[in-house]
């Protein structure tokens, strides 16, 4: 049975500074082992979905957090990095990556074994779509060293609800 990855925002307004939700150098940190995990993933057969932001220029969001990604812009682009790895991008205006996104009727006919959870934020976008597909009964894995956020404070609290609370299975990427 397949598995699928799902890649959250790692997108050049998140990655790349002078974008306006830059999350820094820490999770600048986690891209080697991001792609390391996306080839060994793609190599074993798994399917990668490449969650995206893609908003509209008057995104309701945007009373929340600065103008970003919205859809077509260069900042809302894959980063580098990532762009050789086959994969499903999977547009969304909300955190989740199944919020109004055709990515449950995808894992519907995949039929992953389980999903594994990987990007930016941690404390949103990551948690968020953790959380939906647990709510779809999916087995969640979440690799700690190919997540991260803006805020360190918000991390490791991220990461203790989706285990404790939502059930994901928390992993280091080498062991997956």
């Amino acid at each position: 049975m397949a598995r699928a990855v799902m890649v959250a925002d790692m997108l050049r307004c998140f990655l790349e500074k002078g974008y306006p939700l830059y999350c820094g150098d820490r999770a600048r940190a986690i891209i080697p082992r991001v792609r390391a995990l996306l080839e060994r993933e793609v190599a074993a057969g798994s399917k990668v979905f490449f969650i995206c932001d893609a908003h509209a220029p008057d995104d309701l969001e945007f009373r929340m957090f600065p103008p970003h990604c919205v859809a077509g812009s260069e900042d809302a682009e894959l980063i580098p990095e990532l762009r050789h790895i086959p994969g499903e991008k999977i547009y969304k205006t909300r955190y989740s990556g199944f919020f109004r996104t055709p990515l449950e009727e995808r894992l519907a006919a995949l039929r992953p074994e389980r999903i594994i959870v990987c990007g930016v934020c941690t404390d949103i976008c990551v948690c968020y779509t953790t959380a939906d597909a647990r709510a779809r009964d999916y087995e969640v894995e979440v690799p700690t060293d190919c997540v991260a956020t803006f805020n360190e404070k918000q991390h490791q609290p991220a990461l203790e609800h989706m285990e404790r609370v939502l059930g994901a299975r928390l992993v280091v990427s080498e062991r997956i």
